[in-house]
């Protein structure tokens, strides 16, 4: 991880009630195919939700049935998910040395973080937690840029900006883990004020990049212009990838 990607990575604590309020959950169906893929229900599984943030992915395994701890390696993160999920165990640490007990797990989970790793590293730290017949399972929110005016707004992000906005580098198969598949359409109805504050809660944005603020305020325009009513659908494709421990 290179100096500008690991800034990018520590930023989220700055705005830990911000995300934990704005960033998009994740659609009903996404543990279905997360058992479909890994062979097994996550519903009384042994689960370490690595990355976890403010707990948008843990709490929704906690309430699946789940017998789920947390690693978060931020502060601010880490805080506000106690603070919101005080019932759930939360260990500091990140996948690149997991602080977990060897074969001690029966899926692991990289909601939106898996990223911020070193694969090189996380994936043997993923062998050795879980258990044979484990599953290492990856998840991303990516915006569906099948829908115009997300499409439109993501050039113009990269226009300014530069690529790599969304950083979501997917897991390759290396270690004898080979990934299955599966992509998951959703949507979710937010006001524009509420799309702008999600889109603020990205590291690009979190980090002080010259020019954010203005682009935002040039974004409020444009969307409450081409939505005059102030709601817009935002729409999603969950990237879920599920491999097993040989």
């Amino acid at each position: 991880m290179d100096a500008v990607t690991g800034s990018r990575a520590l930023s989220f604590s700055t705005a830990a009630a911000r995300y934990a309020t704005h960033r998009p959950s994740y659609p009903p169906t996404l543990f279905e195919a997360l058992k479909d893929l890994a062979g097994r229900d996550p519903a009384g599984a042994r689960v370490a939700d690595v990355g976890a943030g403010t707990g948008i992915a843990t709490a929704l395994l906690d309430a699946y049935g789940a017998r789920v701890v947390a690693v978060e390696p931020g502060e601010g993160m880490a805080a506000e998910f106690r603070r919101r999920n005080p019932r759930i165990p939360l260990v500091r640490g990140d996948g690149n040395r997991l602080p977990l007990a060897t074969g001690s797990l029966d899926l692991l989970t990289y909601a939106q973080s898996w990223h911020w790793t070193d694969p090189d590293r996380a994936v043997p730290e993923a062998l050795r937690v879980l258990r044979p017949g484990g599953a290492l399972a990856v998840w991303s929110n990516d915006p569906d840029l099948r829908v115009g005016w997300i499409a439109d707004q993501h050039t113009r992000i990269e226009k300014r900006f530069g690529p790599g906005f969304y950083i979501n580098q997917r897991p390759r198969s290396q270690g004898g883990l080979e990934f299955a598949t599966q992509l998951l359409p959703w949507s979710r109805r937010i006001s524009v004020d509420d799309h702008l504050a999600k889109l603020s809660t990205h590291s690009l944005f979190l980090i002080g990049e010259p020019g954010t603020d203005a682009f935002l305020v040039d974004e409020h325009r444009r969307l409450t212009a081409l939505f005059p009513d102030g709601w817009i659908e935002e729409h999603y494709v969950v990237d879920l990838k599920v491999a097993l421990r040989p």
